[in-house]
């Protein structure tokens, strides 16, 4: 069987989606599946390198007009296309070789563009991207949703389930306990971490509610030496005015995009991961602060209510002073914070190691193609 993987354009911010092509792209080798991976090559976008402004509309010209044709030449060479991100659904209708199938990560940008959430905008042309997506979604012969949210979020959008189907994420990366001496090495650059702190991943999209992450932390630190690490973009400017309003912009340590082994040092030593997203597909650090034995405080949003359930503490998004409590009851009680940690071990060991995903592709590749 040959897979022809499609990637991400280089300068499309989409960090996550680069990282988990590759880990598929590794993964289905490993099993003796023949992989090719191809992304939209950067012509134009390498004079202005960027997810926005000039060089967003330079990488336009990059991924849909000069990079279709590579495409399907890389698709007659193959059984099956898959197509990594559900940002590049639009080209499916243009694969006449073989069956696609595209990974769906969330429908966010489809319910922006629709004006489901109201935090967040589209421009025009983002409304129109958002349905050429959609008209390749219902074109492509599987769609395959991170989660059973993610599905039923699809399958309302897009008026079919047809094509549908679940397979849930895994870890990207091997994250797992690490010994003190190891964590205490890798953090050592972070001279500003000096006592225990509550750690966020993630960016500043309105999704994220990094708002809530502060007040939450705000009621929580009262009378207690915590720090709030955030890991991943800066702050931008109306979060370090809330911070300040608030009186705890001192106990704020910022990690500015941390590689991978440092990050799993952070979830080994954090308190917990505080994770009240109002929207998300899947939410990959709430499994990987899980797999190093990082408690985990989230909202209670369906694809949480799904991937965790029990192994965590979920509230309600709004119930930020319930969410600030059980982050003082970890803090507080040794039992309470083994008990969730425990859990969550057994949550990700249990349900989302790497082989069950790739085996799960792999019969899904036989399947349409036929072949093994």
């Amino acid at each position: 069987m040959k897979v022809l993987l499609v990637g991400n354009y280089k300068y499309d911010g989409a960090t996550s989606m680069h990282i988990w092509a590759d880990v598929l792209e590794r993964e289905l080798r490993r099993v003796g599946i023949g992989v090719e991976s191809i992304a939209p090559r950067p012509a134009l976008g390498k004079l202005h390198p960027s997810a926005h402004g000039v060089g967003k509309w330079l990488g336009y010209i990059d991924r849909f007009v000069l990079f279709p044709r590579q495409l399907r030449a890389a698709a007659a060479r193959a059984d099956i296309v898959h197509l990594c991100d559900h940002g590049g659904a639009m080209y499916a209708p243009m694969i006449a070789a073989g069956p696609v199938v595209v990974t769906c990560h969330d429908m966010i940008a489809v319910r922006t563009a629709r004006g489901e959430l109201p935090e967040m905008r589209a421009s025009l042309f983002g409304k129109v991207l958002q349905r050429w997506i959609c008209h390749g979604l219902r074109r492509a012969v599987r769609v395959v949703c991170v989660s059973r949210a993610t599905f039923d979020d699809a399958r309302r959008l897009l008026k079919t389930e047809k094509n549908l189907c679940v397979i849930p994420n895994s870890l990207n990366y091997p994250f797992e306990p690490l010994a003190a001496e190891e964590v205490e090495r890798r953090l050592a650059p972070l001279d500003r971490l000096k006592t225990a702190f509550v750690l966020h991943l993630g960016s500043n999209l309105a999704y994220k509610n990094r708002e809530g992450v502060l007040r939450v932390f705000a009621q929580a630190v009262r009378g207690m030496e915590l720090q709030l690490a955030f890991a991943g973009e800066p702050l931008d400017g109306k979060l370090l005015r809330l911070a300040h309003s608030l009186a705890i912009e001192d106990r704020i340590v910022q990690i500015p995009r941390p590689d991978a082994a440092t990050i799993e040092a952070l979830y080994n030593r954090a308190l917990c991961l505080l994770f009240p997203s109002r929207y998300e597909g899947f939410g990959w650090p709430t499994i990987e602060a899980q797999a190093c034995g990082c408690p985990v405080v989230a909202s209670n949003i369906a694809p949480f209510a799904e991937s965790l359930g029990p192994s965590a503490a979920l509230f309600p998004q709004e119930d930020e002073a319930g969410m600030a409590a059980a982050i003082r009851r970890i803090a507080a009680e040794e039992q309470f914070r083994e008990q969730l940690r425990q859990r969550g071990l057994d949550n990700v060991r249990e349900r989302f190691q790497t082989a069950r995903m790739i085996g799960e592709y792999r019969a899904l590749y036989r399947e349409l193609t036929g072949k093994d």
